[in-house]
């Protein structure tokens, strides 16, 4: 059986940073925001080429151990076949290991550049299959549900399967994130997650989360009380305890803030007015960018 053909020209992909969780809403909500990588990849005679620059420049392989590779090798085998062989360059712009969504960015980049080089690829990979592809390689779908989706989306899983949601965010939500200098692994943050939480508790998350669907679409008023988490925030503060005491600094202050996925990055979800006020408040040691929000998700662009 004949393997696939691949487009001689190179595709272009960008792919938003992401928040998940949004407080209440653990491995659940998702937001895409406006910070981007960009990544090019050309099908070549042969070999694999690798060229990166900004995020990770200086640590991140360039060999098939990089997770962008690894996703384009995934999605290629669904697609029919490898190509010969791949020229990628990637320009990156999230912040590694900060709980913006950086290894979904390169899950979503490289599962959609397979599918944009590879003739016929969109009939054979549909954008429900590449939700399931992804969440099949990231682990969980709140941050590529987000990341491919664009704008607020809710994921969940159904019989094994990914499922997802998106709907329009309130524009009169501004998210400011405070980046601090140092990482945290995710599997550090998850490991410090109990078995089980008090039955009081997890009734207040589900009532918060229900609140954070109508205060992020249409009444961003609500958005404090909405952002009010008990399920993982307070569990892992002893591996992030700046950005804990960040959190709960900009809430007494009134500042809807939270743990951007597993953190240490603090998202705070205010209204445009406030912005630019509010990201001065976190002081030394962190890195305040005042962002959009991203409507459009994992794009094939223009190369030029």
């Amino acid at each position: 059986m004949a393997g696939p053909a691949f487009r001689a020209a190179a595709v272009r992909v960008r792919t938003p940073a992401t928040s998940a969780n949004l407080g209440p809403g653990f491995d659940a909500f998702g937001l895409s925001l406006g910070l981007y990588d960009d990544i090019v990849v050309r099908v070549a005679e042969s070999g694999l080429h690798i060229d990166i620059a900004g995020e990770g420049a200086e640590t991140l392989p360039r060999d098939e151990n990089h997770l962008l590779v690894r996703s384009l090798r995934t999605a290629f085998d669904l697609l029919g076949g490898q190509p010969r062989g791949l020229e990628i360059v990637c320009a990156n712009r999230i912040p590694h290991g900060r709980g913006l969504g950086s290894s979904s960015a390169a899950i979503c980049a490289g599962i959609v550049a397979a599918r944009a080089v590879t003739i016929g690829g969109a009939e054979k990979l549909d954008d429900a299959a590449l939700l399931e592809l992804a969440t099949e390689i990231e682990g969980h779908p709140d941050n590529v549900a987000a990341c491919l989706l664009g704008g607020f989306t809710l994921s969940w899983m159904e019989s094994g399967v990914a499922r997802a949601i998106r709907m329009n965010p309130s524009d009169s939500i501004v998210p400011v994130v405070f980046v601090p200098a140092n990482a945290v692994l995710t599997e550090t943050a998850r490991g410090l997650l109990p078995r089980s939480v008090p039955h009081v508790d997890a009734a207040a998350n589900a009532g918060r989360a229900a609140l954070l669907v109508e205060a992020m679409t249409r009444r961003p008023e609500l958005l404090l009380p909405a952002t009010e988490d008990r399920l993982h925030q307070d569990y892992r503060a002893p591996a992030m305890p700046e950005s804990g005491a960040l959190v709960n600094r900009l809430r007494a202050d009134g500042v809807p803030a939270v743990i951007s996925g597993a953190g240490p990055t603090v998202l705070a979800l205010v209204e445009n007015g406030a912005a630019d006020k509010v990201a001065q408040l976190a002081g030394e040691g962190w890195a305040a960018n005042r962002l959009a929000l991203d409507a459009g998700g994992t794009s094939v662009l223009p190369l030029a």
